[in-house]
C-alpha cells in the first residue's frame, strides 16, 4: 500500500501533505495519535474522507498525494473533516485556468 497508516485509522499518502484519509467511519472526539501527528477530531468523519492534520487559513493550498488538490475557503483546524463546505477542489477545474491565463 502505498502512504503511511496513521495510528490504524487514517492514510497519509505524502509527508508533504496537510491532510489524511480516514480509512474507516470516524467519531468526532477520536484522537489519531502517530508518531508524526495527534490531532482530535472536532467531528464525524466518513470512510474516505480527509482529516486536517494541521492549520490552515483560508486560501492556504490543501495538499493530498504529494500535490495540491485545492484550496481552504475558509479556517481549517487540525482535526476538522475537509470537504466541500472548506475546501474548493482545483483538480478538473479548467474555468480556474482560464481565469489564469486572463489574469496571467
Amino acid at each position: 500500500m502505498k502512504g503511511v497508516v496513521l495510528d490504524d485509522v487514517a492514510l497519509l499518502m505524502a509527508e508533504s501533505d496537510t491532510v489524511a484519509t480516514a480509512i474507516d467511519d470516524l467519531d468526532g472526539g477520536h484522537v489519531v495519535d502517530d508518531d508524526a501527528y495527534c490531532v482530535t477530531l472536532t467531528e464525524d468523519v466518513p470512510f474516505g474522507h480527509k482529516i486536517a492534520l494541521e492549520p490552515m487559513a483560508r486560501g492556504d493550498v490543501v495538499r493530498k498525494y504529494g500535490e495540491a488538490i485545492g484550496r481552504a475557503t475558509q479556517a481549517i483546524e487540525p482535526g476538522e473533516w475537509v470537504h466541500t463546505h472548506n475546501c474548493e477542489s482545483a483538480r478538473g477545474r479548467g474555468d480556474l485556468a482560464a481565469r489564469e491565463e486572463v489574469d496571467g
